[in-house]
């Protein structure tokens, strides 16, 4: 397939890898026209192609996978592995789709998938009953998956080459040291660490290994934060003072209140491996299945969800880590014993910052990044980046609306070639497959760019392409989009937004020092990981 620039930017010959480009300030005369040619002639927006990604050659890459709950089956799957327990289930889903008439199309997806060069050698898992349905769904009697009791005993085994790490938060940062001393391939998913201290060890760690370190932010991949990136670079927006993105939830799967195993129970969990560094309790099955809900051993909303929102707009701007962030909020909506809040406002400021400026040189300068999310409530509010000359939505789509008081397009406005209240520019990847979504909480994470993109006009899982690009570094070498820098800058600024919602003051940021500025008899690591006094505190909390 090939296409010229100026169809690209027109829109024309329903080119299926570009979905739909259009402008939407003028239409209906030649006259109309000729001003839409001129205006995105001037815009120049490249919408961004799949990575040419390099084959993954020779003997398939042994990995191990240290983490079999929601996100490890999830990341399997883009691996090419699914348990006999989703096959079934989807297949059932399927046929009730079918019987009403709805599309629904992940086994077919997922079947359709391109096969990766890649083996899975090994689980390791503290629940008996998901190590051996790994076991039993992955292995053959030809290539049995091998059981590791501990995350140490599978690296130092040599039978691994890479593992994929979907722990809680608190064993992110030690399983990737180890592997990364052995020279074994890392796929950790986010938050990289749980604390500060071992924020700085990983990254010195990841610095001195061979080995390659990809960190699970599966949205780098998505075409329209390509295209974001081209828009800033070419100064669409003039300088960008603010940001706004959002987290909305209103249910208790997207509030952490997973399913609880029937079989769980203190013989087929190893409860002792689980706890790791964080406190000594009781068996406990509600922290076991919901332990995002606790600070000993997630991170909550700042770790979590906060994380996708800051990585993403990252990826797009390259604005680094904030001089300053502050934080509140707090449990308002499920008041079930859970530490970490559920309702929560951040604010990051990079006084520095500028994404270029049409004014008077000197005039426009530094940014306020702006997190809000509840688990409360649903509704649909748009990342939004707010310029002097344009401001931006961005999701799985972007659309480009010019400001009132640009400076940049001023003549056009004045002229009524361009309108405020219409988009002058519009990406949608889309625009040609059809997709079911089937909860809001789904939709949230599509929007985000966390469950697909397109690629030919077909539906792509974000995560199967991050996944490849990381074997594909493996095998060839090469530079991957979300290395130790991007997951450094990451972990940092979620540390920060923890902080500070827990001490309710601000958090600095020491560029020179690269530290986190300290506070005079504070452990500032010991504030991260604890309960504040009062929080959580509830029957439920201590229910076995």
């Amino acid at each position: 397939m090939s296409w010229t620039r100026r169809e690209a930017l027109l829109g024309l010959g329903s080119i299926p890898i570009l979905g739909t480009v259009w402008w939407a300030g003028a239409s209906g005369t030649v006259g109309k026209k000729r001003e839409r040619e001129t205006i995105l002639e001037q815009l120049n927006i490249q919408p961004s192609l799949p990575n040419a990604v390099p084959a993954i050659g020779g003997k398939p890459v042994r990995v191990g996978i240290i983490g079999f709950g929601i996100r490890g089956e999830q990341l399997c799957r883009s691996l090419g592995y699914a348990t006999d327990e989703w096959i079934a289930a989807m297949e059932e889903a399927a046929a009730e789709a079918k019987k009403a008439g709805q599309p629904f199309t992940a086994l077919e997806d997922f079947r359709n998938q391109e096969p990766l060069n890649v083996q899975i050698t090994g689980v390791c898992d503290v629940f008996d009953i998901r190590a051996e349905k790994a076991m039993r769904s992955f292995g053959t009697e030809d290539q049995p998956v091998k059981r590791y009791r501990t995350y140490k005993e599978m690296i130092q085994s040599g039978e691994v080459e890479a593992v994929v790490i979907a722990t809680p938060d608190h064993w992110h940062a030690p399983m990737s040291i180890e592997a990364l001393k052995n020279n074994v391939h890392v796929y950790v998913e986010k938050p990289m660490t749980h604390n500060l201290k071992e924020t700085y060890a990983l990254k010195e760690a990841a610095q001195n290994s061979k080995a390659a370190f990809q960190v699970g932010h599966q949205h780098r991949q998505t075409l329209s934060f390509k295209t974001a990136r081209d828009i800033v670079e070419k100064e669409i927006l003039g300088h960008v003072s603010l940001i706004t993105t959002n987290t909305n939830r209103n249910d208790d799967n997207g509030a952490w209140n997973y399913d609880i195993v029937p079989q769980a129970n203190a013989q087929t969990i190893d409860w002792e491996q689980f706890l790791g560094s964080a406190p000594e309790i009781p068996f406990n099955k509600n922290h076991f299945f919901r332990w995002r809900k606790w600070w000993a051993y997630g991170s909550g909303l700042s770790g979590d969800l906060l994380t996708h929102d800051y990585d993403r707009l990252n990826c797009v701007l390259k604005m680094g880590i904030p001089k300053s962030v502050m934080a509140s909020g707090g449990i308002y909506t499920h008041r079930d014993g859970r530490n970490v809040p559920d309702v929560l406002q951040a604010n990051m400021e990079f006084p520095e910052f500028s994404t270029g400026s049409t004014q008077k040189k000197g005039k426009e300068k530094g940014m306020t990044f702006t997190y809000s999310a509840s688990l409360g409530n649903g509704f649909n509010r748009p990342t939004m980046l707010m310029g002097h000359d344009a401001s931006m939505e961005l999701g799985n789509r972007l659309t480009i609306w010019p400001d009132g008081g640009s400076t940049r397009y001023a003549e056009m406005l004045e002229a009524g070639k361009m309108s405020p209240q219409s988009p002058i520019y519009s990406y949608n990847p889309a625009a040609s497959a059809l997709d079911g979504v089937s909860s809001a909480t789904s939709q949230y994470f599509a929007d985000k760019g966390l469950m697909w993109t397109y690629v030919d006009g077909k539906r792509v899982d974000s995560t199967f392409l991050h996944m490849r690009e990381w074997l594909s570094v493996i095998r060839n070498g090469g530079t991957l989009s979300c290395g130790i820098q991007e997951g450094f800058d990451e972990a940092i600024a979620a540390h920060m937004t923890g902080l500070s919602w827990k001490l309710g003051r601000r958090i600095e940021w020491d560029r020179e020092g690269q530290q986190v500025i300290p506070i005079e008899g504070v452990d500032l690591d010991a504030v991260l990981l604890e309960s504040p006094p009062g929080v959580g505190r509830l029957e439920a909390d201590v229910v076995a």
